[in-house]
């Protein structure tokens, strides 16, 4: 029998209608984080759906999201006052591109439009400075390859977080606050079908925005490093829970 504790999987939005057919964004997160399905428990916050006591997890991963950080919708609020209150009790927490978001917006840092615009495709993120002591980043090489799609970026970090990557249109693409809360503005949980997928299903507003997407498909490759990154942060909240 599994006595180990689950992980909370917190969805705050769902995929693109032309990808649905993948199953929900838990499913992707679950999967890429190597879980089994009894050490997930989902939590659909954008239907609503209250999150529950932080006791009994042993971390929290938060979704990316079709919604904004700064349209400050209800749920998402909500949400933002349960994650700062699981960072100050040390319950470990990943945030994926929304979840990074939302993670600093809920510790006080601020989160608005990218003023380089949208970045979607394979990119190329590099380590900051400062990464060498952070348990998920140690070890990894100074830059490479993570799959990313967003137009709103942290701008300011929480006071006391660490940056950890940047990339050429994102000076936040992750970042660490105290020693359990971290926030990556790309999708570990990404195959290199489902960023091709997302390229295709933006083609309508990459054309409006200038952007070649027949480019930007050429780009996309394998990421294994940013899976990496969450299955260490998984094995992380796995040693570090009593």
């Amino acid at each position: 029998m599994n006595h180990r504790h689950p992980f909370l999987i917190i969805e705050t939005g769902e995929p693109a209608p032309e990808l649905r057919r993948h199953g929900p964004f838990a499913h992707w997160i679950r999967v890429a984080a190597g879980l089994p399905r009894d050490e997930a428990v989902v939590c659909r916050v954008l239907e609503g759906q209250g999150l529950p006591d932080r006791e009994g997890f042993a971390g929290a991963i938060i979704s990316g999201s079709g919604a904004m950080v700064t349209e400050r919708l209800d749920w998402s609020e909500r949400s933002a006052h349960w994650l700062r209150d699981a960072a100050h009790a040390g319950l470990p927490l990943f945030g994926i591109c929304y979840g990074h978001q939302l993670i600093a917006h809920a510790l006080g840092g601020e989160v608005d439009w990218n003023p380089f615009g949208r970045e979607i495709g394979t990119v190329r993120i590099e380590r900051c400075a400062r990464t060498g002591a952070d348990v998920l980043f140690d070890g990894l090489p100074d830059a490479f390859c993570v799959h990313a799609t967003h137009m709103q970026s942290v701008v300011r970090l929480p006071e006391g977080a660490v940056r950890l990557a940047r990339s050429e249109k994102d000076a936040c693409h992750a970042f660490r606050w105290g020693t359990s809360a971290w926030g990556v503005q790309f999708h570990p949980e990404f195959s290199t079908a489902i960023m091709r997928g997302y390229i295709d299903a933006r083609r309508e507003k990459l054309h409006n925005e200038g952007i070649d997407r027949a480019t930007v498909q050429r780009t996309v490759t394998a990421a294994p490093l940013a899976r990496r990154l969450l299955r260490r942060f998984v094995r992380h909240a796995r040693a570090t829970t009593p």
